[in-house]
């Protein structure tokens, strides 16, 4: 198994063909059927249900799938660290962080640290937060910015800080009864079909009850038509009127001028969101100390 395999079995996965891969790295189809042919039997069995078209994943494929990005992801990982080390640099920090959070004001975070280590090699993540748990815990990260949608702060492996305290927003279609409205309670949108966004992908998460439990503080049960980790797709979905939601507004403050598409201020002591930087304690990168340090935020 070497990595031409594992880059073509990932990109023959993405593109569900062997055609668009060889085509994609400038070879033959051949050459692609080849590689893969040998790391099957490297593996002991099919990686890809050659009958369906497009072509599929079997089980053991999709599994395999998971691992050979991560083995990827971590050899450009070391290269950059040996490059770095060969230039001179002072040590690099890796840093998961909740999708959305990109539109706070996290980059300028990142730009501070990275003028004050200007030798620093800084790589960032961006994923759910059950993902961004379970890579913290393997080690994967040396810190995230998450929601505690695992409760993950109750475990005694790890440290944490607030990093941040987010407003929560109604986000309406232009043309909703409440749209005009400059602020909202939670109990007005009983009724609502809900476009949900939940802070992990499998929708049953410790932060999902935080959340489910606003609607039943607010005396209801909410009529919930979607779910989704995904910001960009629920304000698409609201835009093209299927509903509405409630996100933080980090996601939305930096949106001007957005197509059918209104933020109201949820009213309410309870209406807003933790951000929390999450560490492991037996994390060793002095990089780490001087990431929350930078931030003020002391152990």
């Amino acid at each position: 198994m070497n990595q031409t395999q594992l880059r073509l079995f990932v990109a023959a996965a993405e593109n569900r063909s062997f055609t668009k891969t060889a085509e994609q790295f400038f070879i033959t189809q051949a050459a692609v059927t080849q590689h893969i042919q040998t790391l099957e039997t490297t593996l002991g069995c099919p990686l890809f249900d050659r009958r369906r078209r497009p072509m599929q994943l079997t089980p053991a494929g999709k599994s395999f799938y998971k691992d050979a990005k991560l083995i990827l992801a971590q050899m450009n990982a070391a290269v950059g660290r040996t490059k770095e080390a060969a230039e001179g640099g002072s040590g690099s920090l890796h840093i998961g962080f909740l999708k959305g959070y990109e539109r706070s004001d996290f980059s300028l975070t990142a730009l501070r640290f990275r003028r004050m280590n200007p030798n620093t090699f800084l790589t960032f993540e961006r994923q759910s937060s059950d993902q961004l748990a379970a890579g913290l815990m393997r080690g994967r990260f040396d810190l995230i910015y998450t929601w505690d949608s695992t409760n993950l702060r109750q475990s005694p492996e790890v440290d944490w800080r607030q990093a941040d305290r987010i407003r929560l927003v109604a986000a309406l279609y232009s043309g909703h009864p409440l749209a005009g409205r400059a602020r909202l309670r939670r109990a007005e949108l009983r009724g609502e079909k809900l476009l949900y966004m939940s802070p992990s992908e499998d929708y049953d998460s410790y932060g999902d009850e935080t959340f489910i439990r606003l609607y039943r503080e607010s005396g209801y049960r909410p009529d919930i038509l979607y779910r989704s980790s995904d910001l960009e797709v629920i304000l698409t979905m609201v835009a093209a009127e299927e509903g509405i939601s409630i996100l933080p507004d980090y996601f939305t403050n930096k949106l001007s001028g957005a197509d059918n598409l209104v933020f109201i201020p949820l009213s309410g002591v309870k209406e807003h969101e933790e951000i929390d930087v999450i560490w492991r304690r037996d994390n060793t990168n002095p990089l780490r100390r001087e990431w929350t340090d930078a931030l003020q935020i002391s152990d």
